[in-house]
């Protein structure tokens, strides 16, 4: 299993991209992508050519793996034997791939039976923080390796909730293991959504724990803003970029882009302007 440095810069594996990307260029370039990631849940099938091209993926690249299902927060005790079915297929998965890092959502998204398209906030509270502890220590006991777990974008908050995001996640990371994989983009859509300074909630953070960051664009409407992955990434995040590197230091950054996917080349370019950050704090972190 390949680790990845502090400065290692990385893109999603998309389907448009596939041919270039796996078999017209060169993984060794100045310019190539330092590891990809996919959707754990779009490899989960026997064979076929999607775990094909992951198998060629994984021979170029180092891969992390990023679910979406789980459904850490999800209190409904009837999903006991579906999650536990999922959880067998990405343990299957994390035996095949070898991937670098796996990461999964902090958030619900199943009750009754059914499982919703979408990645739901939790309350932020001790009892929410017991439960999504005890899911995180049976993942991590039966793929037999510490994930990641991500902060998400939400468009509602819980009256019942008495901590802030960043702080349950430094304590679910101290309960468990378990890293944080720090999404910029959503922390900042919170922030202009629900009103807040994002700025404390960011020195909340464990820095040994961050294991990986994202950054990614965001659609802004009328009503707020939606994470969406379809655009370039903003300057107010990138500046926020800049506020985590200088607060915990350099980390595996992945830039998200999964609708109206575009050229590889501008992929490249978001990553590029990463690298240019995390640089930066590299440098000064040898000068001083």
């Amino acid at each position: 299993m390949k680790t990845l440095s502090g400065n290692a810069v990385g893109i999603g594996l998309r389907q448009p991209h596939y041919r270039t990307l796996l078999n017209e260029r060169d993984a060794g370039a100045d310019d190539a992508p330092a590891f990809l990631e996919v959707h754990s849940e779009n490899f989960f099938a026997d064979g076929g050519a999607a775990l094909r091209i992951l198998q060629q993926a994984r021979e170029q690249y180092p891969i992390s793996l990023h679910g979406v299902g789980l459904s850490l927060g999800s209190a409904d005790a009837n999903q006991d034997e579906a999650a536990q079915r999922h959880l067998n297929k990405l343990k299957r998965l994390v035996e095949f791939v070898e991937p670098t890092l796996v990461s999964e959502h902090l958030c619900w998204g199943s009750i009754n039976g059914q499982h919703l398209n979408d990645l739901l906030p939790i309350p932020y509270s001790e009892e929410a923080l017991d439960l999504i502890s005890a899911r995180v220590e049976r993942v991590q006991d039966t793929l037999k390796r510490p994930i990641l777990v991500e902060n998400i974008s939400a468009y509602l908050a819980y009256r019942s909730s008495t901590m802030s995001e960043t702080a349950f996640m430094a304590e679910l990371s101290r309960r468990t293991g378990c890293g944080i994989l720090f999404d910029v983009n959503n922390l900042y859509v919170n922030a202009v959504n629900f009103g807040f300074d994002p700025l404390p909630l960011i020195d909340e953070l464990p820095a040994d724990a961050v294991g990986e960051i994202h950054l990614a664009g965001h659609l802004n409407t009328d009503e707020c803003l939606i994470d969406d992955h379809g655009s370039r990434v903003i300057l107010a995040v990138w500046e926020l970029y800049r506020h985590t590197l200088a607060t915990i230091g350099p980390k595996p950054t992945l830039i998200e882009w999964d609708t109206d996917v575009p050229d590889l080349a501008v992929l490249l370019d978001e990553a590029q302007i990463a690298r240019s950050h995390l640089n930066d704090f590299r440098s000064e972190a040898v000068d001083a």
